[in-house]
């Protein structure tokens, strides 16, 4: 897609949006039912049904997705989607290029192990190889605009609130 024809899908939306801002609100959601089989949750996605479970480091198999990697696959996915949108609109030609996402978490924190010890993500680099002839400023600035825009990195750089609720299903 070139920059025109983004700018073409993109203006009736981004117009929209200007008149009347509350139409930007755009809800997300995901759900997992639980398998009480086993330590394990079955995730619906787009691209079908995941199941996750535990990670070796916390006694799983390696059999089920690690919840971990599906949040940095989340990542990579929204930066990916970003770049290119951000190279359509700046005119920069990608041949191709790859997304990469790394982290770290300390399995004696979600295990109990140590009190003192984070439980989640604390490091994440993410990294873009680029093949285009664009020259340092203009990837470099690609990258910059990809940081800004993209939904996923900003929030994991800036949480959200987040509450938590529960309700007892009655048994059917």
């Amino acid at each position: 897609m070139d920059a025109n024809e983004l700018r073409a899908l993109q203006a009736p939306l981004k117009k929209r949006y200007r008149e009347q801002p509350e139409t930007a609100r755009t809800p997300a959601h995901a759900e997992a039912v639980l398998d009480v089989s086993r330590v394990a949750c079955r995730v619906r996605s787009w691209g079908g049904e995941a199941d996750a479970g535990l990670h070796p480091a916390t006694g799983g198999d390696g059999s089920l997705a690690c919840s971990a990697d599906m949040l940095l696959e989340a990542l990579v996915a929204c930066a990916g989607v970003t770049m290119s949108a951000v190279a359509s609109a700046m005119g920069v030609k990608l041949r191709g290029g790859r997304v990469i996402a790394e982290g770290y978490w300390d399995a004696r924190g979600t295990l109990g192990v140590d009190r003192e010890a984070p439980v989640g993500l604390t490091d994440i680099a993410l990294t873009f190889e680029l093949d285009t002839d664009a020259d340092a400023a203009t990837v470099q600035r690609l990258v910059e605009m990809s940081e800004r825009f993209c939904v996923i990195y900003q929030t994991l750089r800036t949480p959200p609130r987040l509450s938590v609720s529960h309700r007892i299903a009655t048994g059917a």
